[in-house]
């Protein structure tokens, strides 16, 4: 056998093989059989607790940046921070 004939065979079973694992997971997929779920897999509690105090800092923050100042003195602030 040359090469190029191994070559062929080798590139034909590799192609087989894929044609037959996408047909497995599709089907897995159409059963329903766990894992095999194509969304995004969802954050754990602990991340989706972490994630919920931070936007309750940002809120405060916001609120300590904001509270009792006019809009023109917080955009004037912003610029002269930018000038830096």
């Amino acid at each position: 056998m040359s090469f190029w004939t191994a070559l062929v065979v080798i590139v034909a079973i590799w192609g087989f093989v894929q044609i037959v694992t996408a047909r497995q997971a599709r089907r897995r997929h159409r059963h329903g059989e766990p894992g095999t779920d194509l969304a995004a897999p969802q954050p754990d509690p602990g991340t989706q607790r972490e994630l919920e105090e931070l936007r309750e800092r940002v809120k405060v923050l916001e609120q300590i940046t904001v509270d009792g100042r006019e809009a023109k003195a917080i955009a004037d602030e912003i610029e002269r921070l930018r000038d830096r």
